[in-house]
């Protein structure tokens, strides 16, 4: 579990699409280094968010660490498209005795979205996205939480015509985090609110009790009386 507070941002040493050393196996990996110190209380094994999607250490030292990469993640998100040089939102798993001052951030991406606008407003950047799978439009919600690669940030805009939805980046933030330094047409990773995708499926299964039953003859008599008039 994350907050969604960046503690620090790193670059990338090295993206290796076949890793065949022992902790590789054969698989996808990044080399994360410039991390400050977030490795301090590392362990193997430990999860370490990179643009908010939450990955397992495999080596590190001081001053860099390796983590593998699933094809899973690699289709959800946005690592694919990171090569040497890029610097990415780095956060820890958070820890049972730190105070909470973000949201609840699974590190469990739902899709990428392109930066469709970016615009100033005084100090601040209006930033407007494009959601890759527009299904996920219905968890985000005006003032409502929302993870950008990694980042916790409150919605100011949805425009569900559109197919888009806007956030707002006040100076300090903009220093912190990747994604000030992207451009219209980059892409970031999403994380939708978990609380909406609980609400609806409790719903979805109460609903699906309620078929056939007297309660729902009753609603339909009175929603068929109503459209009548």
């Amino acid at each position: 579990m994350f907050t969604g507070i960046v503690e620090q941002i790193g670059t990338v040493k090295e993206y290796n699409t076949l890793d065949t050393s022992e902790s590789g196996g054969n698989g996808v990996s990044l080399t994360i280094t410039d991390v400050g110190s977030i490795l301090e209380d590392c362990n193997l094994g430990d999860s370490i968010a990179v643009n908010g999607v939450c990955l397992t250490v495999t080596e590190f030292d001081k001053t860099e660490f390796k983590l593998g990469v699933a094809p899973e993640t690699l289709r959800r998100t946005n690592l694919g498209d990171l090569k040497a040089g890029c610097q990415v939102n780095l956060e820890r798993a958070v820890a049972g005795h730190v105070r909470f001052g973000g949201h609840f951030v699974q590190g469990h991406i739902d899709t990428t979205a392109k930066i469709v606008d970016a615009k100033p407003d005084g100090n601040a950047i209006t930033f407007t996205f494009e959601p890759g799978d527009k299904e996920l439009l219905k968890y985000i919600v005006e003032k409502g939480f929302i993870a950008i690669d990694g980042t916790s940030l409150t919605i100011t805009a949805v425009d569900d015509d559109k197919g888009t939805f806007s956030v707002m980046l006040i100076a300090f933030t903009q220093e912190k985090v990747v994604i000030a330094k992207k451009q219209v047409g980059d892409y970031v990773n999403i994380e939708v609110d978990l609380m909406g995708k609980l609400v609806e499926k409790q719903i979805s299964k109460s609903l699906e009790k309620l078929e056939g039953s007297k309660i729902e003859q009753i609603v339909d008599a009175i929603l068929t009386k109503k459209l009548n008039k």
